[in-house]
């Protein structure tokens, strides 16, 4: 099937050869009009593997999980936002909500020279948890790595014996020991929930990028070889906010590769004015032939966090038509985005100390 690498920068877009290649299921359209979320209906959440059984237990009101996760190895984007958007929603709709703070597969996965210690991802988890309760988690949503009970220690070193080193090497190319010892611990994060220690077997959903498909294969094989009758987790793929470069992803690591949910009005206007455009190279030729927005970064920053379906619709067309100029777009972006990352600030001075008492005490 060939290799992906869940730890890179470089941008995966799903296409539908991907999801043909990894057997993923496409949402139809009528899938989506069950679900009254933007993410839905703007196609941002586009496959899944076995999320029938999710839809199953909201039509037959029964009990399900949903486990979503950061590594705290950087500061927050507004990439991170749109997992945290869908498992507010999923929560709303009944979810028992597991957010965990990996900082444990955060010191363990990404090199020295970017977390040099566990402390410094502790430094980071403080800030990451402070955001998640300013976005609107309850603090019994969210658990820290390092912090949690025995049992799902015990529960990583049971997942140890369920995978061989020929496997991990076919799943992921290599045998790095820092990433096989993190993973173990994602594949517990996502399937403890159905221990009975936690809840009982059934179903889970977690969603993720297109390049954590290899976490997911790896997780579903595991919970078949395991002696609790643990339910296969489901899972939806995101088609995930792009950098404001051509072809990469968000990267804490790169400053200027996104909006951080810390960034002041200038480092907003600054990131804007120098994001990639879909404009044309004059005002005349863009007026003749119109900006391609599928290209242009400051509207897929609407498209993925403007609240109103209608306004985005709007500023498309205008956009595509020629009516409204890169400029404009990037003035309504900025606009946007400085109104509603200060008032996310101005929440964030009540969550902090909140966040220190989570990972310190």
């Amino acid at each position: 099937m060939g290799n992906i690498d869940p730890w890179g920068s470089k941008e995966v877009v799903i296409d539908e050869n991907l999801i043909k290649k990894f057997g993923l299921t496409k949402f139809s359209d009528s899938d989506r009009k069950k679900f009254n979320h933007y993410l839905f209906k703007r196609k941002i959440i586009l496959a899944h593997r076995d999320f029938n059984k999710i839809s199953d237990c909201l039509s037959g009101k029964k009990q399900f999980i949903q486990l979503t996760g950061i590594a705290s190895s950087g500061l927050l984007h507004l990439g991170h936002k749109v997992d945290i958007d869908i498992f507010l929603y999923f929560k709303k709709l009944g979810a028992k909500s597991y957010f965990v703070v990996s900082d444990i597969d955060a010191y363990l996965s990404r090199p020295d020279s970017k977390i040099p210690s566990l402390e410094k991802a502790k430094e980071f988890a403080i800030n990451n948890i402070a955001h998640l309760l300013a976005l609107g988690l309850n603090k019994k949503d969210i658990y820290l790595q390092s912090k949690k009970e025995p049992r799902y220690y015990e529960f990583a070193f049971e997942i140890s014996k369920k995978i061989t080193e020929n496997t991990f090497r076919a799943i992921y190319g290599h045998l790095d020991l820092g990433k096989l010892s993190a993973n173990l611990l994602q594949y517990a994060d996502i399937l403890h929930p159905q221990l009975k220690e936690f809840n009982k077997p059934m179903p889970s959903i977690t969603g993720i990028g297109i390049e954590q498909d290899p976490h997911a294969r790896a997780c579903r094989d595991i919970a078949r070889r395991l002696p609790y009758k643990l339910q296969l987790p489901s899972f939806i793929y995101f088609s995930h906010q792009s950098a404001l470069q051509l072809g990469k992803k968000m990267s804490a690591s790169e400053p200027d590769s996104a909006i951080f949910l810390d960034d002041n009005k200038e480092d907003i206007k600054r990131k804007i004015n120098k994001a990639y455009s879909g404009g044309r190279e004059s005002l005349k030729e863009h007026k003749k032939l119109g900006g391609i927005p599928e290209n242009d970064k400051a509207f897929e920053i609407l498209l993925y966090h403007h609240p109103n379906s209608n306004f985005i619709q709007k500023v498309h067309d205008q956009y595509k038509n020629g009516k409204l100029s890169t400029g404009e777009l990037k003035s309504i972006c900025k606009e946007f985005l400085i109104e509603m990352l200060s008032k996310h600030q101005r929440k964030l001075k009540r969550t902090e100390k909140i966040a220190e008492k989570i990972v310190l005490i």
